[in-house]
């Protein structure tokens, strides 16, 4: 055990939320938590008991470069690591396939045949991507309860002026984010760069190997890579893309290993990881397990019974349904795999235990203000249950379901303007131009045929899934007069009455601008439905899911003080909210069930194994064939001649970590996070540190898909190889030099950066209240 939060419970009534914010910043165990990196000096030394060579400040640092200079949300969803001085970077192969997706046609197929480019001048630009740099993680809790005791406009002010303070005069962006509940902030100061260059993506049968069947499962042979680059200005500033832009000098990038790993060694992944709900009570683990997550996948699953069939049927559907497809099965295996590991644990019966424990040490403690916090939790949910089901309905049928319904919504008005006369010729033709342009990305991979089965598969079940009340109007009065409720009558019947169904017709109507003609769909009924959709949603769900929610997250934050406070000597870690944390364990296999062991790594002659030529999910190239059967590996092979493919962690992982960098204990680039296992699925909820382990893609099958096979040398060759071995490593061994990092400008110790920066903050939040009083704002 490093530190604990003993002691400290005497000050939690006068002081709860510092005292809370050191609760929640120490651990006594290291695989489980996603770690602030601003917060890291509290483990370091567990990390470095398990084999890390770095320190805190080697990780994270606002003075010198270091490794968070080298790791990039992408995409806002992902994350991704740069690996080259010229701003390459790596993420998953899953988390570009979009962009892949986006570049293909039938005659240009890079979904099935792969995509690398053999100079810079191939490398294709993908308009709205992004890469977000970390600047600083700035803890300012003080700062902000101070402003709470004055007032829900006063803490506002201060998110303002914290902002303002850390951005004026520069090109980042900021935001104050909420942790532990509302009971800790963070400032968090970010710069964004918008050219962003598809590199280099093998093809979906290396990719994806395995597809569906494989996904979540060990063992797993799956190259899930894809190679982007970042360009800035030529003054090395963020730039939307232009010929005249320059590849990124970044910061910092990430050395790679060639040495590889071995079972027990240390292991971290640095990355964005989306979210969490480590501290939901009981009642809500068992609505997600027997209500939430059965209607979910019922509702995904019909969808993709149609989608697949289409796409074995037709190549330009599979083109045009790829990324679609798999945006929408990912989550649906997920939440069969949670649900199986968390009933197989024992998670409600676990939490009720918990709670009622719980309830009767804040009793013995007398701790009287939070003697109802546990009851209290369960009310709140009951309340929030009807608007929580309903919410999760509307995204599943609005955003997951058909597509025809979020386009009306997009491109509907331009039919209601057409025929009304207060509305002039030139908004119009404005408006006009910007549906057209939304059409040119719509239409090509939009097929009406297959999305009016989605429709008639999916609507039954959200209908009747609804609570009682939050049906849309028109959806309830047409499926209450559905003769035998027939579902592809229903869609039928809309389609067929929708120029929106017809893009060519549509696209016609509006390049002509012929307002008559396009008057005479004005009460198009998608439209209605679409609107009637949204609008219930917003009416009936939204405020009122949203009032009861953050009723909720306030007990919560209670329960969490209580937590601190009866069990001073347990782990507690902030829920990952898609801010970048830092997670670490080793490389280790499992043994999940009874009479089943996971070896913690793969190799090429398991990709051979499961090679089905033909097979949807499991053809491989007959170039990557050849050279595997023929075992050349080059200087790629372990030191027992293998080529090895992916490897287990004890990291804890979620979604968001996908594309997330492995990196060793000496600050190199061994792998890359893409998955976790089937019985690790529950991890979101209950992370059981036996049970489960994140997947991982060798980088050295990276660079050998992207070497050997693909012939892509001159990438490697940008790359900075190191073959050291953290276990023996040369005593004037560094990590880093003394280059400053992105933060960089400062010249003070951090710790008068930061007094400096709350200093400032205060000041300039005083001005603005002096200002407020005196009517100037």
């Amino acid at each position: 055990m490093i530190a604990t939060c003993k002691n400290v419970g005497a000050s939690l009534r006068k002081g709860m939320w510092m005292a809370l914010a050191l609760c929640f910043t120490f651990s006594a165990q290291a695989t489980e938590g996603m770690w602030i990196p601003a917060l890291l000096k509290a483990v370091e030394g567990d990390m470095q008991d398990m084999g890390l060579k770095l320190t805190a400040e080697d990780i994270y640092s606002i003075n010198r470069s270091s490794l968070k200079d080298a790791i990039v949300q992408f995409g806002g969803g992902c994350t991704a690591s740069v690996i080259s001085d010229q701003g390459l970077l790596l993420t998953n192969h899953h988390c570009g396939y979009g962009q892949i997706q986006s570049h293909s046609s039938l005659e240009r197929d890079i979904l099935k045949d792969g995509f690398w480019a053999m100079s810079k001048e191939e490398e294709l630009i993908n308009p709205g991507l992004t890469a977000m740099f970390i600047v600083r993680i700035e803890d300012v809790t003080d700062i902000m309860r101070a402003a709470k005791e004055e007032g829900e406009e006063a803490a506002k002010a201060q998110r303002e002026a914290l902002v303002s303070e850390a951005t004026d005069g520069t090109d980042y962006d900021a935001v104050v984010r909420d942790f532990l509940y509302g009971n800790q902030q963070f400032l968090i100061v970010t710069r964004t760069f918008t050219d962003v260059r598809l590199v280099g993506a093998p093809p979906s049968s290396i990719g994806k190997f395995g597809g569906d069947t494989d996904n979540w499962v060990w063992p797993r042979h799956t190259g899930d890579f894809s190679l982007f680059r970042i360009y800035s200005g030529p003054d090395g500033a963020p730039a939307e893309p232009s010929d005249d832009n320059i590849p990124l000098d970044p910061a910092h990038h990430l050395p790679v290993s060639m040495h590889g790993m071995e079972e027990g060694d240390f292991t971290m992944v640095f990355g964005f990881p989306g979210r969490t709900e480590r501290y939901i009570p009981a009642v809500q683990v068992d609505h997600l397990i027997n209500t939430l997550n059965p209607t979910r996948i019922a509702m995904r699953t019909a969808s993709l019974e149609v989608i697949n069939a289409a796409m074995r049927a037709d190549d330009g559907t599979r083109i045009a349904y790829a990324a679609k497809q798999s945006r929408i099965a990912n989550a649906w295996k997920k939440w069969i795999g949670q649900n199986e590991g968390l009933i197989d644990f024992g998670a409600v019966a676990e939490k009720r235990r918990a709670q009622v424990e719980v309830a009767k040490e804040i009793r013995s403690q007398g701790m009287d203000e939070f003697s109802t916090v546990v009851g209290d939790l369960t009310k709140d949910f009951e309340a929030l249950r009807p608007y929580m089901e309903a919410r999760s309905l509307f995204i599943e049928w609005f955003y997951y379901g058909p597509e025809i319904l979020r386009w009306a919504a997009e491109a509907g008005d331009v039919l209601t303007m057409a025929a009304d006369k207060t509305v002039s010729d030139s908004a119009f033709d404005a408006r006009a131009q910007e549906v057209l342009d939304a059409a040119a990305g719509f239409y090509p991979d939009y097929r009406a045929a297959v999305d009016r089965k989605v429709f008639a598969a999916v609507f039954p079940l959200y209908m009747d899934a609804l609570p009682q009340g939050f049906a849309p109007d028109v959806a309830a009065a047409t499926w209450a007069m559905s003769k035998d409720q027939d579902a592809k009558a229903i869609a039928d019947d809309l389609f067929d009455g929708s120029i929106l169904d017809d893009g060519d017709a549509f696209i016609a109507l509006l390049e002509s601008r012929d307002r008559k003609g396009l008057k005479k769909h004005a009460k198009d009924r998608l439209i209605e439905w679409s609107q009637q959709t949204s609008d219930s949603y917003w009416v009936k769900v939204r405020g009122e899911y949203g009032r009861l929610q953050s009723a909720m997250e306030e007990d919560m934050g209670r329960y969490l003080l209580a937590l601190g406070q009866v069990y001073p000597d347990s782990t507690f870690w902030p829920d990952a909210n898609s801010t970048l944390r830092l997670t670490y364990g080793l490389m280790e296999g499992s043994e999940p069930r009874d009479a089943v062991s996971y070896k913690p790594f793969s190799t090429a002659r398991g990709v051979l194994d499961k090679y089905v030529p033909g097979d949807a999910e499991f053809d491989l190239p007959e170039g990557l064939v050849a050279k595997l059967k023929a075992q050349e590996y080059g200087p790629y092979a372990d030191s027992e001649g293998n080529l090895r493919v992916c490897f287990l962690g004890s990291n804890h992982t979620t979604g968001g970590n996908s594309g997330s960098p492995a990196i060793n204990g000496t600050g190199d680039l061994v792998g890359l996070n893409f998955d976790r296992t089937w019985e690790s699925t529950m991890s979101d909820v209950r992370f059981d540190a036996d049970r489960c382990r994140n997947i991982m893609v060798d980088i050295r099958y990276v660079l050998w898909v992207t070497d050997v096979y693909a012939g892509a040398t001159h990438l490697v060759q940008e790359m900075t190889l190191t073959e050291r071995d953290p276990d023996n490593l040369s005593p004037n061994w560094r990590p880093f030099g003394t280059g400053t990092g992105i933060g960089r400008g400062y010249e003070q110790s951090e710790e008068e950066v930061r007094d400096n920066f709350r200093k400032r903050s205060m000041e300039r939040m005083q001005e603005r209240r002096q200002k407020m009083e005196a009517g100037e704002e």
